[in-house]
């Protein structure tokens, strides 16, 4: 829209320029007279925005890695039966890629055997336990008859004191197999450990998807070796949804007050040109980022994309939008800036301007004879190309000079739109 509007200005501002441009040639050299260039006040919509350049990039990307090292076998079957590749559409636990597990498959038996072990030794040391327990209750029962035979003095001191120390030492060895038992146990547990975290590394080998989306990159070729140390090695990158999508625009700090959530945004990508996209802020990052002593915030531009039309990773011409007004008075911004010479104000309006114009000043200028008079104005809303006039009401097609072109001798012009005319020297 602001290109459309951009091209009316374009094609407006020429059209008077050539109408003077033509007006000087066949007046040239006749009388010194200045023409002004004019353009009219006109009717219309007109839309502020701020522009940008961003990025399309998929609403939620899955990065999918590989928790073990080793060489890619072979690659998985997406939903159409084919090899897994660039845009195969994949289903949550789909096999995408496998992983040599020779070694793997390897430490897996020799956990399983470590962990019968360890259940072997554990049933032994209950065993143990049990006939320790025997022992102890026998040696119990001996030290209670000792005790009864001593005290009648049917037996020696000595036999008591045997029977005494047999019964120590028995709930002795009854108190290690149990402590041996606990131990047992423990190494059994620590084995099922083991032989988990190695089956899990086994299971590690084939690699799947943890979402159903479209893969956008494939990052690893069949016999390609990935190597997992401190950070897992991206196989695959998978967009999860690519009806929804978003724009990353960099925005410059000076235009991100005027940026707020839910506000709508029209974007074009040079894929298609000619069609508009409209989508909506969703967040202002606040992590900017500094790139030769500017300061850019990311801005998110959730737009849908249920016709599957734009792709990841496009380049798109952002335009957010600010404010937007219908059937209003404007007129193009050159009429603001074009400052006339001091003689060529009106006399009665010379001596308001006799120390030049100020920077705020918003004036457009009507032709009044060979004078132009200046009308103080409000303005709205612009473009870059029209503004909205608010105050005064100015009438429709009614003429405010943009420039002058001098006539007569001289070629000089004061327009910045008039073209020197030169001739062939004579000798």
């Amino acid at each position: 829209m602001k290109k459309i509007y951009r091209n009316i200005a374009v094609s407006v501002i020429i059209g008077c320029t050539t109408l003077s441009g033509l007006g000087w040639l066949m007046g040239s050299g006749k009388s010194d007279k200045t023409n002004f260039l004019t353009c009219k006040a006109i009717r219309g919509d007109l839309q502020e925005g701020v522009s940008a350049t961003g990025t399309v990039e998929p609403e939620e990307v899955v990065d999918v890695g590989a928790q073990v090292g080793g060489r890619i076998m072979s690659f998985g079957k997406d939903a159409k039966g084919n090899q897994v590749d660039y845009g195969s559409v994949v289903e949550k636990g789909t096999v995408l890629a496998h992983i040599d597990d020779t070694l793997y498959a390897a430490d897996v038996k020799e956990a399983e055997a470590t962990a019968k072990g360890a259940i072997a030794n554990l049933v032994r040391s209950q065993a143990q336990v049990k006939q320790n327990a025997a022992r102890f209750g026998y040696a119990i029962q001996e030290w209670n008859r000792q005790k009864k035979l001593v005290a009648g003095q049917a037996v020696s001191v000595a036999v008591y004191d045997d029977a005494l120390s047999k019964l120590r030492q028995e709930e002795a060895s009854y108190k290690i197999s149990q402590a041996e038992v606990k131990v047992n146990e423990a190494h059994v547990a620590s084995s099922k450990a083991s032989l988990a975290r190695a089956q899990q590394n086994l299971n590690y080998c084939t690699i799947t998807s943890p979402v159903d989306g479209v893969i956008i990159d494939r990052r690893v070729n069949i016999g390609q070796t990935v190597v997992a140390s401190l950070n897992a090695p991206s196989l695959f990158l998978i967009a999860k949804d690519l009806r929804r999508m978003q724009v990353w625009v960099a925005v410059n700090e000076a235009d991100i007050g005027n940026i707020r959530e839910n506000q709508k945004v029209n974007f074009t990508v040079d894929a298609f040109p000619g069609k508009t996209f409209v989508g909506y802020v969703k967040k202002v990052r606040l992590n900017a980022s500094m790139t030769q002593n500017v300061v850019n915030y990311t801005v998110e531009v959730n737009t849908d994309n249920t016709s599957r039309v734009l792709l990841p990773y496009l380049t798109a011409d952002v335009t957010f939008i600010v404010a937007q007004k219908h059937n209003i008075i404007k007129i193009p911004n050159s009429a603001l800036r074009w400052r006339p010479p001091h003689d060529l104000i009106e006399p009665k309006y010379q001596a308001e301007f006799q120390a030049g114009f100020k920077i705020d000043d918003k004036i457009i200028w009507q032709q009044a004879g060979k004078y132009v008079a200046p009308i103080r104005v409000t303005t709205g809303v612009t473009d870059g190309v029209f503004s909205e006039i608010v105050k005064p009401e100015l009438q429709i097609n009614t003429q405010y000079v943009i420039g002058t072109n001098t006539m007569g001798s001289s070629d000089q012009s004061s327009s910045p739109f008039s073209i020197k005319l030169r001739g062939n020297k004579k000798s």
